[in-house]
């Protein structure tokens, strides 16, 4: 009664096994691949220094950093014209009605009087020339508040192109991984179909059991899918990079990965990190300008020196001569000096304020090297990891790809299964994989060090 079970089973294995073997066996990998090798073939090649070029053109928040800094230098120059004399041409006629009576205007002699005693005749015009003049500590130091704003600024843009440069980078690195990975998978995908093509020979040579066929069609079936994968993947991949370069994201192209660079030293690492780390640069840019706030905001304090020189015509005649050969051509000149007395705590409690904000800053800077002396060491660590396994890996796939041939050997002369065959395979897969995302790791970790120290 027990062995009922165990023969439906084998039974049911047997029959599966004929069925399988009269289908036709899957095609290989490259001719499903044929379509985007041909799509791919006269595509340009892109270098990574092309790609940043191309994504700051497009890339929007550059774009806006970018102008953020050109408006900076701008304000620099408008604070320093404020600082130099302002001249206008100033024009105007007033017309007053008359009360009805005469006076005695100036020395042109009897003239009608205007009915609003603020207005000098009924007929006023003046055409002058005007230079003004204000002196203060607030206008000086408006100078120095948009020199710091322009250095924030420009440190800013840095943090942005280096920003857009580490995401230019990882969709790079992520588009040349998923080329290779479609490369790994074709040939993992060829060399099942190789072998699936063996196991139907020895089997019809009557060499191997049909149960070897049924494997390695499996496993073909397997590498096939995961050749499709890689296929959109790399697809993906493309397109999420094209987003940032072409007009079009559906442009063909191909990427190009450049050749691993060696690692600097840690001393050098370090000095060009402190020195051209753009984070660091706004922070102090920014403590600065604070600084500068608690002056701006003490200036209410004192006064201000107003100066006024005006040359040209006042008069009730639009004329350099007036009747009786009075000449109406003249200048005046005026100094005004304010003195703050009291403002209702105003500008003690803006000093408080530019206090609190220079507080902060500081927070902001300690925060920023700290987090500056975190990255460096994690980035650097990172990448002399990655570069220490680049021989191991690489070794790796040679030796992977060492043990398939002679496991296919054995197979051949009837010495190893087709288990032993199908491990090598996935074996030399792995390694392979596994080689290809070292390298990129390392390519990563590389970047990442250098666009935080600048160097890249």
């Amino acid at each position: 009664m027990k062995l009922l079970p165990q023969l439906a089973i084998l039974t049911t294995v047997s029959l599966a096994s004929s069925a399988l073997a009269q289908t036709t066996p899957p095609q290989t990998g490259p001719s499903q691949t044929s379509s985007l090798t041909s799509a791919t073939s006269s595509a340009p090649d892109i270098t990574l220094d092309q790609a940043l070029a191309l994504a700051r053109a497009n890339e929007p928040g550059f774009a806006a950093a970018l102008a953020a800094s050109k408006s900076a230098q701008l304000d620099r120059s408008i604070a320093r014209s404020a600082l130099l004399p302002s001249v206008v041409y100033h024009n105007q006629y007033l017309f007053t009605q008359a009360n009805g009576a005469t006076n005695q205007a100036g020395s042109t002699g009897s003239q009608s009087a205007p009915r609003f005693i603020a207005n000098n005749t009924v007929h006023e015009y003046v055409s002058q020339a005007q230079v003004n003049e204000t002196i203060g500590l607030a206008q000086v130091n408006a100078v120095s508040r948009a020199d710091a704003a322009n250095a924030v600024a420009a440190a800013e843009l840095e943090i942005s192109r280096r920003g857009l440069t580490a995401t230019v980078i990882g969709l790079f690195y992520a588009s040349t991984t998923a080329q290779g990975k479609v490369t790994i998978e074709t040939r993992a995908a060829a060399e099942a179909a190789d072998f699936s093509k063996q196991t139907r020979q020895r089997e019809d040579a009557r060499e191997s059991a049909h149960a070897d066929v049924i494997k390695a069609d499996l496993t073909l079936q397997q590498r096939q899918r995961d050749l499709s994968d890689a296929q959109l993947q790399a697809q993906k991949s493309r397109l999420d990079l094209a987003v940032l370069l072409f007009p079009d994201p559906r442009s063909p192209y191909t990427v190009e990965l450049p050749a691993p660079k060696p690692l600097a030293s840690r001393a050098d690492v370090e000095t060009a990190a402190s020195a051209n780390n753009p984070e660091l640069r706004s922070a102090l840019a920014s403590l600065h300008a604070a600084d500068l706030g608690i002056t701006a905001a003490r200036a209410a304090y004192l006064p201000d020196l107003a100066l006024n020189y005006s040359y040209g015509i006042d008069a009730a005649q639009f004329a350099a001569n007036g009747p009786e050969g009075v000449r109406n051509l003249g200048y005046s000149a005026s100094a005004t000096l304010d003195v703050p007395v009291w403002d209702w705590f105003a500008t003690q409690h803006r000093v408080k304020q530019a206090h609190i904000l220079r507080d902060a800053a500081k927070v902001v800077l300690t925060n920023i090297q700290r987090k500056l002396i975190a990255d460096l060491e994690e980035f650097y660590n990172e990448a002399a990891l990655a570069h220490d396994q680049l021989d191991s890996l690489g070794l790796s796939v040679a030796t992977a790809r060492e043990s398939l041939r002679l496991t296919r050997l054995r197979y051949t002369a009837g010495e190893a299964t087709v288990l032993e065959v199908v491990d090598a395979q996935s074996s030399l897969t792995a390694a392979e994989l596994a080689a290809q995302d070292g390298t990129v790791r390392y390519q990563l970790a590389l970047a990442n060090l250098q666009i935080l120290t600048g160097t890249f």
